[in-house]
């Protein structure tokens, strides 16, 4: 067994970047402030190799430092130069590794923008159509003052949004050939990822809680009988939640059907929605009517309309006959 573990020694130790960093082991110091870095040091999060990955800058991460316990107080480092090295020692260590910002091609973005507009569905496409006709149609009608002002906004807006494209470009991480740590804007990702302590909190509770329930039967018989009670109570709650859904469902139906379609009744409306304990018990009830146009009335609107346009044509005949009436009264009086 001992030269086992010899031999797998001696290989780790022939394939390790560097064997004497994979032979010497991190200090406290060095953990502290890698917990500290991560903590306090800005990261963004990207994609490297296919994994959601965080990484930093190596000028932010050195003007931190500065600032900190270990070069104030503690003095373990003091100039930009120790940090470096300190930083570099961290990298050997496997805390991190340095990669390559390398900015992503326009190319590549329409690419990726090609992608997502397949997977959207041709419904979606004629209601944006749609949307943009009415928008241009509003444009159109707008005067010519409001035009020029409009033009003045877009070229504001266009500018800004030229200046954010330029601010917020996307960056493609590569890896570095060059495994050491340098005071400059290079990328270092984090491999040094620490469990949160509140993760052993739930995975202590778990684990007992587990060998506490296959240890029920050594229970003592009054915390049995409060468990067994509980247990029916929640199966009680439950049921009463699943015969209120079936409830409800035949209130609506039944009103709706009274109603011709007319009363929307729901009692207890966000009962099987998507929302909290709470509420989903409130509003208590809810209820919209709705008003259908009868066939009848539109024909009867259409006859009125009718019967008017009717009257009004008769009057107009019976005025120019009687203005011909009055024309011929006095051409003969004239004769």
């Amino acid at each position: 067994m001992a030269e086992k573990r010899k031999g797998k020694r001696r290989r780790d130790e022939e394939y390790s970047l560097d064997p004497e960093a994979a032979a010497d082991k991190p200090s406290k110091t060095e953990y502290s402030v890698a917990a500290w870095l991560r903590k306090h040091v800005p990261h963004k999060k990207t994609k490297f190799a296919g994994h959601n990955v965080e990484y930093f800058t190596g000028s932010k991460a050195v003007d931190s430092l500065l600032e900190s316990k270990w070069a104030t107080s503690e003095k373990l480092f003091t100039t930009r130069q120790e940090i470096e090295t300190f930083l570099d020692l961290m990298l050997k260590h496997q805390f991190y590794h340095r990669a390559k910002k390398v900015p992503v091609s326009d190319q590549e973005l329409k690419a990726m923008k090609n992608k997502k507009s397949k997977k959207l569905n041709d419904a979606d496409k004629d209601e944006k159509k749609k949307t943009d006709k009415k928008k241009k149609d509003k444009k159109d009608d707008e005067s010519e003052e409001t035009s020029k002002d409009d033009k003045i906004d877009d070229d504001k807006i266009k500018s800004t949004e030229i200046e954010r494209k330029k601010k917020s470009r996307k960056i493609r991480l590569e890896m570095h050939m060059e495994q050491s740590f340098v005071d400059n804007l290079d990328a270092y990702v984090w491999i040094y990822d620490p469990i949160p302590f509140y993760y052993w909190v739930i995975g202590t509770f778990i684990v007992f809680g587990g060998i506490g329930i296959c240890l029920f039967p050594l229970w003592p018989p009054q915390v049995r009988m409060g468990v067994q009670y509980l247990s029916i109570a929640a199966a009680g709650f439950l049921i009463f939640i699943i015969v209120l859904a079936i409830l409800r469902l035949v209130l609506f139906s039944l009103l709706w059907i009274l109603t011709t379609g007319k009363l929307h009744f729901w009692l207890f409306p966000n009962l099987t929605e998507d929302v909290g304990f709470f509420a989903s018990f409130w509003p208590i009830y809810t209820y919209s009517v709705f008003y259908k146009k009868s066939a009848k009335k539109g024909k009867k609107k259409k006859e009125k309309l009718s019967d008017d346009e009717d009257e009004d044509d008769k009057k107009l005949d019976n005025c120019d006959e009687e203005k011909k009436s009055s024309e011929s009264e006095n051409d003969e009086k004239m004769f």
